[in-house]
């Protein structure tokens, strides 16, 4: 007999919480259809209390996801819980997630509350959200780091109000696999009802081993639900990797003998999603959907593979999602065709005019370049969103000069609410030329703290992905641009991310 592994995705919550992860209304949405498409049994969809920005994200997303259990987060308190359930109403599955602190450190200075207080708060907060819900999971926020009596006896109180599911956060990453295991084994074996409900773990990734230690809590405490994010995207060092624990789990089902109900095969599609959209590039040495996770340079490795490929591939890649026969689409390629591969990357139009509009931009594409990939179409698909939104900048055109020995010189027009203006400067190259350009009209003042160039496909006639994190008055944000031309797809990421700057999103920190 085999126990089935529940897999909550957290990507649209707390890695949304990486400095400049932030994503837009219908961002969300494509990459939670992505998440239905992998069969991911609960989708984290935001916190609904944060912001009335988080508040529709949730409800969006409950209105039209399906197939998953929608999730909202919740502070301990009846506000919250409310507004979570208020975006949660059209969801077919829903779930409410409470957390409250229970570690002294975090009592003491976040919370300034007596552990008295915590245990009262955490059975009140969960006796409201189960009168409004049925599926509610309760998180002891830094419970890693929480006294083991004191956590048993919150613990048993919330199962007893009606918490279906009790999630132990290693909020910091302090755990280390063996010791987090059996933290998680005490609790099940020390609480008395503790059989009432599922046990998740959720693990951060400060000293690597935010995998492992939720591997440990499945296998030695029992744990039947992992939080994770594609990616392993997240605040810090990230959280724990979906791809990874999904992958180790289906590859070493002889050890963890459980059943997953993911379609490995969307695990890519939902990675270059993902990447995309955030702006946070996948490193080419990353397990399961990193660049070089199937390459194979030492000659005597790639001897034995071509002779039999377990010699060294423990995984087949077209298990998840890598393929050596995808389709190309190019200049010559119809509407239908266009129309169809943004089906199966899992992207949908809401009109007939948004469709005509991206298929313009692709003919538009497909004349500069011939072949356009799959990861092509994401970045234009993406951009389009953000034409879409009408917002404060867009890019018009470029010019530049640069030449060895001479200053490189850069001429911008972009619009400003509409209206066209024109930047002009000279700079160190014709990259910080441009962006200088655009700076000397908008004197946002904004520090930049990230430059980075991805090429999007494997070739020189490539499109070159730009991601520029901007930093002001203590807001931190990702822009991202894609362009044949990289000095044209740096300024389209620069415009992106003054555009994010000029968002004004409230967002309360949460659990991790």
């Amino acid at each position: 007999m085999t126990d089935k592994l529940i897999i909550f995705d957290t990507t649209l919550r707390d890695g949304e919480q990486s400095p400049g992860a932030s994503m837009t209304r219908d961002e969300k949405l494509r990459i939670a259809r992505q998440l239905e498409r992998l069969k991911v049994d609960v989708i984290e969809a935001g916190f609904a209390a944060s912001s009335n920005g988080d508040f529709d994200c949730v409800k969006s997303i409950a209105n039209v996801i399906k197939d998953s259990t929608i999730c909202s987060l919740a502070r301990a308190n009846d506000r919250d819980i409310s507004r979570a359930a208020e975006a949660l109403q059209g969801a077919a599955n829903a779930r409410i997630h409470i957390f409250l602190a229970t570690s002294a450190l975090h009592m003491e200075k976040k919370l300034r509350m007596s552990p008295e207080q915590v245990f009262e708060q955490a059975k009140q907060a969960t006796r409201f959200a189960r009168n409004l819900m049925g599926d509610i999971e309760f998180s002891p926020e830094d419970g890693y780091r929480s006294d083991m009596d004191f956590l048993c006896r919150v613990l048993e109180s919330v199962i007893a109000e009606g918490a279906s599911t009790i999630n132990v956060p290693d909020t910091v990453g302090y755990a280390v696999p063996e010791l987090y295991g059996n933290f998680i084994k005490t609790l099940r074996e020390r609480i008395p009802n503790s059989d009432k409900a599922i046990w998740s773990v959720h693990c951060h990734n400060d000293l690597g081993m935010a995998v492992a230690n939720s591997l440990a809590g499945v296998q030695i405490g029992g744990a039947r639900q992992v939080e994770c994010t594609i990616n392993g995207l997240g605040e810090r060092a990230g959280n724990c990797s979906l791809e990874e624990i999904v992958m180790a789990v289906k590859t070493r089902k002889d050890y963890f003998n459980l059943d997953l109900g993911i379609d490995t095969k969307q695990i890519l599609a939902a990675s270059r999603m993902v990447s995309q959209t955030t702006g946070f590039v996948v490193q080419p040495n990353k397990a399961v959907v990193g660049a070089n996770a199937f390459a194979h340079a030492s000659g005597i490795h790639q001897d034995g593979v071509l002779k039999a490929r377990d010699t060294y591939e423990i995984m087949r890649a077209e298990d998840v999602g890598w393929s050596a026969n995808k389709i190309v689409l190019g200049k010559l390629s119809g509407r239908n065709a266009f129309k169809q591969r943004l089906e199966e990357l899992g992207v949908q139009m809401d009109s007939e005019s948004e469709i005509n509009a991206a298929f313009s931009r692709f003919k538009e594409l497909a004349d500069r370049k011939s072949d356009i990939f799959d990861e092509d179409i994401l970045a234009l698909v993406s951009e389009e969103s953000v034409l879409n939104d009408k917002e404060q900048f867009a890019f018009v055109s470029l010019a530049q000069h640069s030449e060895t020995g001479e200053r490189p010189h850069a001429k911008v027009v972009f619009t400003v609410a509409g209206r066209e203006v024109r930047g002009e400067s000279n700079g160190n190259g014709p990259v910080d030329a441009s962006l200088k350009a655009i700076e000397s009209h908008v004197k946002s003042g904004a520090e930049m703290v990230l430059y980075s160039v991805n090429a999007i496909s494997g070739s020189t006639e490539s499109q070159g992905e730009v991601t520029v994190r901007l930093q002001n008055s203590g807001r931190v944000v990702n822009g991202v641009g894609s362009d044949p031309d990289i000095v044209v797809a740096s300024a389209k990421a620069y415009l992106s991310a003054l555009n994010k700057l000029q968002s004004k999103s409230d967002r309360v920190a949460a659990q991790g």
